[in-house]
């Protein structure tokens, strides 16, 4: 089992950062290797919504979908893979430490098979760093 936990610290209201953050058409501009996101379902963003994305990771081009499986706006937000190469569950979490100042949390979790299984201990490194980079990107664009 992979199971990754990543927190900062963002000078922005809980508001701002949970709306930007949990918006799919976001992420190409604050994660690292996600190329693309493409709604499979209508929007807003809510229980059910189906997301694709394309990325690469470790030299790889992956392509999964995305479910909201939970969503607590401004709190809360879990998706997880319906299909793709890796199962994964992905969870946002956003606390206010004050008025202008955000905790965010995210926590990747999944369980390897085939080869991916072989390179898990390895794997969860590098997904803890690039975490970090798409946290630390985030941070700049929402403090910016």
């Amino acid at each position: 089992m992979v199971d990754v936990l990543t927190e900062i610290e963002i000078k922005s209201p809980v508001d701002q950062v949970s709306d930007y953050a949990a918006n799919p058409d976001n992420a190409p501009e604050w994660y690292v290797n996600i190329d693309s996101a493409e709604w499979l379902t209508e929007k807003p963003l809510n229980l059910s919504s189906k997301i694709a994305f394309k990325a690469k990771f470790l030299g790889r081009e992956l392509a999964y979908i995305y479910e909201i499986v939970e969503y607590d706006p401004g709190r809360k937000m879990v998706m997880q893979t319906s299909e793709g190469p890796f199962p994964m569950k992905t969870t946002y979490t956003w606390n206010a430490v004050d008025a202008n100042t955000t905790r965010m949390t995210l926590r990747n979790q999944g369980e390897p098979t085939g080869f991916s299984k072989l390179v898990s201990p390895f794997m969860a490194s590098m997904m803890k760093k690039a975490n970090m980079k798409d946290l630390r990107n985030l941070k700049e664009i929402l403090e910016g």
